[in-house]
């Protein structure tokens, strides 16, 4: 009997009853970073919307890592802008030593924004 390309290649079977299964594995993949909520929600969006680009990602090792630049992103990308924002509003520290209801108010107010801005731009690109 001729081996077949897979087994030219290396590849090995396992039989199972009266079948001969292919021995796959994934690549191992390097954990590289934190994942957070803006990693899972770009995960869901990839399994829900993308599922192609999600089996590429996951078949090929590199889910975690592009998972983990997306955290890194948004979280970097949220700091930033949240500050810029606060600081526009004139959101200071003084307003949140006199008036904290109105500071959490306004604070709330830019982050849910920002949020709604983030989840547009990074996390269904």
């Amino acid at each position: 009997m001729t081996d077949t390309l897979f087994e030219q290649l290396g590849g090995t079977y396992t039989q199972i009853g009266d079948y001969l299964l292919p021995d796959l594995s994934l690549p191992a993949e390097k954990e590289t970073g934190n994942i957070g909520v803006w990693a899972s929600r770009r995960k869901r969006y990839l399994k829900q919307h993308h599922k192609v680009l999600y089996y590429n990602l996951l078949t090929s090792g590199k889910l975690h890592s592009h998972l983990a630049d997306v955290e890194e992103q948004a979280q970097d990308l949220f700091s930033r802008l949240v500050k810029e924002h606060a600081e526009k509003a004139g959101i200071t520290e003084n307003l949140k030593a006199t008036d904290q209801m109105k500071w959490v108010q306004s604070i709330n107010n830019i982050q849910w924004s920002i949020n709604e801005y983030i989840e547009k731009e990074i996390i269904t690109q």
